[in-house]
């Protein structure tokens, strides 16, 4: 089983930057994939940004040019690097793990952008 622990959210004035972590533990045979998602109160969870374990990455349009995905400790840790950060950036994040065709989430960590 896998375990995620992510960190670094918080609250932070827009046009502010923020870095979440998320680091993988446990039983982990191969991941294919990370991921960051969040979920803003009263809406569906959107992937923000993702990348494989060769390094290919993508982006919501919406954080394109804002966020960097990156991923370190033999793929076994993901980041989120968010920049100019708008209000409308407010939600819980959460790191998703896809390890061999098993996805994993982890138990979310929250970003407050206020005006």
């Amino acid at each position: 089983q896998v375990q995620l622990v992510e960190s670094g959210g918080g609250l932070v004035q827009a046009g502010g930057s923020l870095t979440l972590s998320c680091a993988a533990s446990g039983i982990i045979f191969r991941i294919n994939s990370m991921a960051w998602y969040r979920q803003a109160p009263g809406k569906q969870r959107e992937l923000v940004a993702a990348i494989t374990s060769g390094a290919s990455t993508a982006y919501a349009d919406s954080v394109k040019g804002r966020f960097t995905i990156s991923m370190a400790n033999a793929g076994k840790t993901v980041y989120l690097q968010m920049s100019s950060l708008k209000p409308e950036d407010t939600a819980v994040y959460y790191c998703y793990v896809v390890d061999l065709r098993t996805g994993h989430w982890g138990q979310g960590t929250l970003v407050n952008v206020s005006e």
